[in-house]
């Protein structure tokens, strides 16, 4: 089985973090796989880091645990909520992440990816929470 996170990360303006990456087209939001002997939340706070800077000020959040068949059909993905998160220096672009960056919730980049929209949606309760990623 593999496991991956995924979070919604919001600043104090209420914006959420999403990145392009240079291999896949569409805004995501950020995560990826966890190491051997990582947790969740260990991956979750390595992942955000290594993706836009983001330090997590709260504890987040467990939203979802989805069944990611697109990928496997073994694949989970945890997905959290997390509030107020700060970013210590912009996210340069490098080798994975081609763009990076905080949006409204109301004015995603247009080829921001239906998951990340109906992930968003389930956050705000105007979806039902999917158990399929």
């Amino acid at each position: 089985m593999t496991l991956g996170v995924r979070a919604a990360c919001f600043d104090d303006a209420g914006r959420v973090f999403l990145v392009r990456h240079s291999y896949l087209p569409g805004w995501h939001l950020p995560g990826g796989g966890l190491d051997r002997n990582e947790t969740a939340v260990d991956g979750l706070a390595r992942e955000l880091r290594e993706e836009g800077n983001l330090v997590l000020t709260t504890a987040p959040q467990l939203f979802q645990v989805y069944y990611n068949r697109r990928t496997s059909k073994r694949d989970h993905v945890v997905f959290f909520r997390c509030d107020n998160v700060r970013q210590e220096q912009p996210k340069r672009a490098d080798l994975e992440i081609a763009a990076a960056g905080f949006f409204a919730p109301d004015e995603l980049p247009s080829d921001t990816t239906p998951a990340t929209r109906r992930r968003l949606a389930e956050l705000a309760g105007t979806a039902v929470p999917d158990a399929f990623w």
